[in-house]
């Protein structure tokens, strides 16, 4: 721990307030709004699609300007797309509360670039506490941001929630207050984006592979089936809200909780392993699933889904730091988000539909379909490392 990671941390709890408010609010919002009640989930799903299409011009804008300016770029732009919602709801505009939630995702793709910093400002062996860290500091933010959001409702009367994203400018924009205190790392940052291998270069190192698809399918099979969960439970098994709210909130402590153990894990039984366990933890989830659907079997699933999604994000990208030189770090950071967030993305909005078309059991079967392909890919890495040249 160094003054530098704990800028980043303290940065990055306020920056990343954005994701939950509009976890907790769009939905709320976009079903008052909306003209068909069929689209009330599209701010959520345009705010995931801002990361996916964000994620590579994050990356690509920090080669140029810095980690430093370019995270006092994102707070200064969540800012005013959260000014921009708070607008759409007291004109009462669907279109632009859509605009908002939708730049306010393209915010949140630049808080992800955080667990890339937080590796650079410590040596490389410690780079899987650092980000173990970063994500664990995603507790305070999923604290802070729905408090302050809930608090701040009735902030401009007859506007209900407006006041709550005026709130989220704020807390935007505080994040800078600990950045102009950070030091960027000495780097030639200006030639470090033009250098480097390409996609397919990259693509074909096997750990490089490994460290994407364990990131990529672990939030795949996390969105995928997360995001049916209130659904299915609440709508289709008739589970009272609160229950259904109790489940998504052990879902989200088991998501993070464990990066105060998961750092120490990988740096002492390597990448490969905790893979492995995230891949059966991912198992458990999907067994219980084929059991009754009732309150304890939905708890237990999302738990176990929380926990394998920590053990394979986590080990994923402090094995990518690994695979690739100084040259072209921001080109490989660049095309693994927008991978990983594109995937989700995709996961995010196909889940209604899957759940609608078939069931809860169905889906759970077919994220083995991923499970498989993560188990390949790292018995591939680890047969080829292992290989004589």
């Amino acid at each position: 721990m160094n003054k530098n990671l704990w800028l980043l941390i303290l940065s990055q709890i306020f920056a990343f307030t954005a994701a939950p408010v509009t976890v907790f609010l769009s939905g709320i919002i976009g079903s008052k709004f909306s003209p068909t009640k069929s689209l009330a989930t599209l701010p959520m799903a345009l705010s995931v699609v801002g990361i996916a299409l964000f994620a590579f011009f994050a990356a690509k804008l920090m080669s140029i300007i810095g980690r430093k300016f370019g995270f006092i770029f994102a707070s200064i732009g969540t800012c005013f797309a959260s000014l921009i919602t708070a607008y759409s709801i007291i004109i009462e505009s669907f279109i632009l509360f859509n605009l908002g939630c939708f730049f306010i995702g393209g915010g949140i793709a630049f808080s992800h670039q955080y667990r890339f910093a937080a590796v650079e400002v410590v040596d490389k062996g410690y780079a899987p506490k650092a980000i173990s860290i970063i994500l664990l500091a995603g507790i305070g933010s999923a604290f802070i941001g729905p408090n302050v959001a809930n608090i701040s409702k009735g902030l401009i009367s007859d506007h209900l929630y407006a006041g709550s994203y005026l709130a989220l400018a704020v807390l935007a924009i505080s994040s800078t207050i600990f950045l102009f205190f950070y030091q960027e790392p000495k780097k030639p940052l200006n030639i470090q984006y033009k250098a480097g291998r390409s996609l397919f270069e990259l693509l074909s190192q096997p750990r490089f592979l490994q460290a994407l698809i364990a990131s990529a399918f672990a939030y795949a099979v996390m969105t995928f089936l997360m995001t049916a969960t209130p659904i299915s439970m609440h709508l289709m098994e008739n589970i009272s809200l609160s229950k259904t709210g109790f489940v998504i909130q052990f879902h989200i402590a088991a998501m993070f909780l464990p990066s105060l153990i998961t750092g120490n894990l990988i740096k002492r039984f390597g990448h490969s392993k905790i893979m492995y366990v995230g891949v059966l933890l991912f198992s458990v989830t999907i067994v219980t699933s084929l059991f009754e659907q009732n309150f304890n079997n939905y708890l237990i699933a999302l738990i176990f889904l929380g926990l394998g999604w920590n053990f394979l994000f986590i080990s994923g990208t402090s094995l990518l730091v690994l695979c690739y030189r100084e040259e072209e770090k921001f080109r490989a950071q660049g095309y693994n988000d927008l991978i990983v967030y594109s995937i989700q993305a995709i996961a995010s909005l196909s889940a209604g539909i899957f759940l609608t078309l078939t069931s809860w059991k169905t889906m759970n079967i077919i994220c083995l379909i991923f499970l498989i392909i993560i188990t390949l890919s790292t018995i591939r890495a680890d047969y080829i490392k292992k290989k004589p040249q």
